[in-house]
């Protein structure tokens, strides 16, 4: 069947697509590598790729995929939506809903970052107790230090005692999403270089099991 087109495409329609091409197997491949959630198909990133393209921008697509509940129907919401037409509360409502690291670092990734909010959300998230919502907050430092190429270093600068705060949470997902922070803010220049690396050592002296592992 070929690959629809982006103009009038009703949530229906992505839906159908996406359960004709539903994948038992690559369920438990995403299982393995700890990528669970309640509504899944098991359709890979690539096999959505071509629809993705087809569908183009389209906020209100966007959202009504998000509300779907399924997992690939928010990746590729996150694909679709329209930077500037998010808002505070649909950032807020979106982070609440996430069960993965897989959509949680797509939607960072791939939309939140480009949004006037970002910097905001990612030192408000960091500091929530709430795992998806406090990984969501160091996975958007990331996605900023990868992709906002103007900013100044003071602006990451900010971010650092926010990472050494949460270098001591045990929680896979978290401590995971603070390494992620701390290496792409120090591979943007020398002077953050120096920074990151002085946070990892205070990070290490720290003490703690996952601080640890981070600093390594």
């Amino acid at each position: 069947m070929p690959v629809m087109s982006g103009a009038g495409v009703t949530v229906d329609e992505v839906l159908g697509w996406l359960r004709r091409r539903a994948s038992r197997r690559n369920l438990l491949g995403m299982a393995r590598y700890g990528i669970r959630s309640e509504k899944a198909f098991g359709v890979s990133i690539a096999t959505m790729g071509p629809l993705v393209k087809r569908l183009g921008k389209d906020h209100q697509l966007a959202l009504s995929l998000w509300a779907s509940g399924w997992q690939e129907a928010r990746l590729i919401a996150a694909l679709i939506d329209e930077p500037a037409l998010v808002t505070k509360r649909q950032m807020n409502d979106w982070v609440r809903d996430l069960d993965n690291w897989a959509v949680c670092d797509g939607v960072c990734f791939h939309l939140f970052d480009r949004t006037p909010f970002a910097w905001d959300k990612a030192a408000h998230w960091a500091r929530s107790t709430r795992e998806f919502i406090r990984r969501a907050g160091f996975a958007l430092m990331a996605s900023l230090s990868t992709h906002d190429r103007t900013a100044p270093n003071e602006r990451f600068l900010a971010f650092l005692p926010l990472i050494e705060a949460g270098a001591s949470d045990e929680r896979n997902f978290v401590k995971k999403a603070v390494n992620w922070a701390l290496r792409q803010i120090g591979k943007r220049n020398r002077v953050l270089n120096a920074a990151a690396i002085a946070t990892a050592e205070q990070i290490r002296a720290d003490g703690s099991r996952s601080g640890r592992w981070i600093a390594a």
